[in-house]
């Protein structure tokens, strides 16, 4: 007996078939589920300064903690004795809200205007793209620069730079699939059928328009939690209260020429890992969208 796949199971096994990819996506899930629990995991909130202890303050990796008997700092404590295993999860789980968030929303402006423009044509299709040059003729730090500039630091105030920043990208994407989706059968049996175009676009082009949107999505996580460290690390990104990755490099930077170097070396480290396995599992979900591009 024949049996034939659904696309969805096809595009799971065919994603299943890179080990690294595979490895990657494990250690993604371990460091978001780290991220998630770490109200949990952590031995003490990093931020709360009723359970900080100056005494710990800049211990090295291993060391036995003063404030917390039987405890261990293994990865060393700040200059306000801080853990720094406690610090790098909530940084963990600060930097992934900043990303998928600020990812999610510029997805849905840009996959929306980008189905209206390709849709559409003409006039609507001309001016859209016309703004999209233009945001993309700059850089995409410029414009987070000048606009956290003018709003100042906090955690909805970069997620608003950064989808400022982002939504053109999927904009594009979203409009170069739609031209050549808009011209094919089904567009146009929906349309003899008498279809509003509102229906045509959510539920006959946007499924078709979406697997190049969702690797250019996975790539963009990446992209803004990069982007947001850097800003942080400039002191434009995030509060001291709302830490982030960056953040926590950039609180170390200053203690490296004294030897002390986990301070920023472990964010660092861990900043390096999410960014590698972000990009993996999306570079693996651009071959399985795309089987053209796989590597021979």
């Amino acid at each position: 007996m024949i049996r034939f796949d659904s696309p969805a199971r096809a595009a799971l096994r065919n994603f299943a078939a890179s080990s690294v990819a595979l490895a990657a996506l494990a250690v993604l899930l371990l460091l978001a589920g780290a991220a998630l629990l770490a109200p949990w995991l952590a031995a003490q909130n990093p931020y709360d300064l009723t359970q900080l202890d100056l005494m710990d303050a800049r211990q090295p990796p291993g060391a036995a903690a003063a404030g917390l008997p039987g405890h261990h700092y293994w990865l060393g404590t700040d200059e306000q004795g801080r853990d720094m295993g406690a610090a790098i999860l909530y940084g963990l789980r600060t930097s992934l809200v900043v990303g998928l968030a600020s990812t999610a929303l510029a997805l849905l402006i840009g996959v929306l205007l980008g189905l209206a423009a390709g849709y559409a044509g003409g006039r609507v299709d001309a001016l859209l793209m016309r703004i999209v040059d233009v945001q993309l003729s700059f850089p995409a730090m410029l414009i987070a620069l000048v606009l956290l500039a003018a709003l100042g630091q906090g955690l909805g105030k970069i997620v608003s730079a950064l989808v400022a920043v982002q939504w053109a990208y999927y904009a594009r994407t979203t409009r170069s699939a739609a031209l050549v989706e808009r011209r094919k059968e089904y567009i146009e049996a929906a349309r003899m059928q008498g279809l509003s175009p509102l229906r045509i676009l959510l539920g006959h082009l946007l499924p078709n328009c979406l697997p190049p949107v969702l690797v250019v999505a996975a790539l963009q996580v990446a992209a803004a939690i990069s982007l947001e460290a850097t800003l942080s690390f400039l002191g434009l990104g995030l509060p001291i209260t709302e830490p982030s990755l960056g953040l926590l490099i950039a609180n170390g930077f200053q203690h490296l020429m004294s030897g002390r170097y986990w301070i920023s070396f472990f964010p660092g480290l861990a900043l390096l890992l999410l960014i590698v396995c972000i990009n993996l599992v999306a570079d693996q979900m651009r071959d399985v969208f795309n089987p053209r591009l796989q590597k021979q």
